[in-house]
């Protein structure tokens, strides 16, 4: 059994950044009733992209 570890926050940046109003409307309808915040879905969102792109050759592997 591994043992247990603090988990770590990783670093941050605040960015600024402008949603249209139906997009926003969308993500808070979405995440109703989850355990989930705006900028988690937001990140989560914008990682799966990531990945998409990265498998689809658009982007370099890590």
């Amino acid at each position: 059994m591994a043992g247990f570890k603090i988990p770590s926050i990783p670093p941050t940046t605040n960015k600024t950044i402008r949603f249209p109003n139906d997009v926003i409307e969308e993500v808070e309808q979405a995440i109703v009733g989850k355990d989930c915040t705006f900028s988690a879905f937001v990140i989560a969102a914008v990682r799966a992209a990531l990945e998409e792109l990265k498998e689809a050759g658009e982007l370099p592997r890590d």
